[in-house]
C-alpha cells in the first residue's frame, strides 16, 4: 500500500506573495522647426524636401522633412511633413510622434496637429509622417502664417525596449505605538521640576506652567502672559473640586481621561465639562459631552440639559431632549432635584421643551 512521505521538518506551506514589474520606458522630446520665407520655398518641386537641422531624441538622430509641394503626385496643392530617423547604422527604432502647426502663440493649432501610432523605423522605412499636412491655401490664408513665416513642431516619444523587473517587498520595521502620554504622566506624578503650585481645595498639585500653557490658551494667558499668575508659584483655586483638577491635569499631560468610578462618572464628566469650558479645551470638552450622553438618566437629565445649554452643548442637549419626550421619563424629572434648577437657570430651555411636546 503507498504511503505519503512526510513533510520535511520545517517546511512553510503558508501563503506566500511575490510580485513583479513589466517596464515600458520611453524618452520624449520636441523640435520646432521654423519656416523664414515660405513663400521663396514653393515652386521647389513635387517630392522635393528640406531638411531640419539633426536633433537627437531618446538617443537616436532625427530631423523632420518639409514638402513644400507634397510628397506625393496627387498632393501638389499641399504640404507634407515627415519625421526621418538619421541612423548611421541597421537598427529598428520605435517610436510614436506629433506634428502640429503652431499658432501666433507659440500653441499647436488643433485643427492642424496630428498624432501617428508607434511606427518602426528601419533602413527600409526610415520616415512616417502626414502627406496632406495642410493645404498651401489654408496656410496662406490663415493667421498662422505671418510675414511669409509659419513654425512646425514635432513632439517625438522613443520606446525603449520592455522590461521585467521584480517588485521587492517593503522592508517594514516596527514601531510601538506613541508612549509620549505615559511619559508626560509619569512627569506629572513625580513633579519632577515643577515650577508652579495649585492649592484646590485641602490639595495641592505641582505642575509645569510650559506644559499647562502648550495645552491651554487659558492658562497660557494666566502663567505666560501680564495676569499677575505669571509669576506666582501658588495659584489658589476655590470655584472647583480636587478630583476634577486632578482629572484635567492628567488630560492635560496625557490627552486622557484618569479611571473614573462607575457611579461617579457622569457627576466627575459634568463638572469636568465645566472645567474645560473654563480652561478652553475642546477636546476635552467634546469627550465630556460624549460621556454625559451615553450617561442620561431621570436623575441627572435636568442638570445636564442645564449644564448642557449653559456651555453650549448642542449635541447634548438634543440627546436631553430626546430622553424627555418619553412622558414617563419626563414625569420623573419633573420629581427630581434638578429640575427647579433647570426651571430657574434655563427658562428658555423649559419653553423650548414645551414647544417640542405640545400635539
Amino acid at each position: 500500500m503507498p504511503t505519503s512521505s512526510p513533510s520535511p521538518v520545517g517546511n512553510n506551506d503558508g501563503p506566500s506573495l511575490t510580485a513583479s514589474a513589466i517596464i515600458a520606458p520611453a524618452v520624449s522630446g520636441s523640435h520646432v522647426l521654423k519656416i523664414d520665407g515660405y513663400s521663396r520655398t514653393k515652386g521647389l518641386g513635387n517630392g522635393k524636401r528640406i531638411n531640419s537641422d539633426t536633433f537627437t531624441i531618446g538617443g537616436h538622430r532625427w530631423c523632420v522633412q518639409y514638402y513644400p509641394d507634397g510628397v506625393a503626385s496627387n498632393d501638389t496643392d499641399r504640404i507634407s511633413v515627415f519625421l526621418f530617423s538619421d541612423r548611421s547604422d541597421d537598427t529598428e527604432v520605435k517610436a510614436k510622434f506629433k506634428i502640429s502647426l503652431l499658432g501666433q502663440d507659440r500653441q499647436p493649432v488643433p485643427q492642424y496637429s496630428f498624432s501617428s501610432l508607434i511606427h518602426t523605423f528601419s533602413t527600409k522605412e526610415a520616415a512616417w509622417g502626414f502627406a496632406q499636412f495642410i493645404k498651401k491655401y489654408d496656410l496662406e490664408e490663415s493667421l498662422h502664417l505671418k510675414d511669409d513665416v509659419f513654425s512646425i513642431r514635432c513632439d517625438v516619444t522613443v520606446l525603449k525596449e520592455i522590461f521585467t523587473e521584480p517588485i521587492r517587498p517593503p522592508v517594514v520595521v516596527p514601531v510601538p505605538p506613541s508612549d509620549m502620554h505615559q511619559h508626560f504622566g509619569q512627569l506629572l506624578l513625580a513633579g519632577e521640576a515643577a515650577d508652579v503650585n495649585f492649592e484646590v481645595g485641602a490639595e495641592t498639585f505641582a505642575a509645569h506652567r510650559c506644559i499647562l500653557a502648550a495645552r491651554s490658551s487659558v492658562f497660557k494667558a494666566e502663567l505666560l502672559g501680564t495676569m499677575k499668575e505669571k509669576t506666582a508659584t501658588h495659584i489658589r483655586i476655590d470655584d472647583m473640586e480636587p478630583k476634577v483638577f486632578k482629572a484635567l491635569l492628567h488630560f492635560i499631560y496625557t490627552d486622557s481621561l484618569p479611571v473614573m468610578d462607575e457611579g461617579d462618572g457622569a457627576a466627575t464628566a459634568q463638572h469636568l465639562l465645566v472645567a474645560a469650558d473654563r480652561y478652553s479645551m475642546e477636546r476635552l470638552k467634546l469627550i465630556c459631552e460624549g460621556k454625559l450622553c451615553d450617561h442620561i438618566c431621570k436623575s441627572t437629565a435636568a442638570t445636564t440639559l442645564a449644564l448642557a445649554e449653559q456651555h453650549g452643548r448642542v449635541a447634548l442637549k438634543e440627546a436631553c431632549f430626546k430622553f424627555l419626550t418619553s412622558p414617563g421619563n419626563l414625569k420623573a424629572v419633573m420629581a427630581s432635584d434638578g429640575y427647579d434648577h433647570l426651571r430657574s437657570s434655563c427658562p428658555g430651555v423649559m419653553d423650548e421643551l414645551v414647544a417640542m411636546l405640545a400635539p
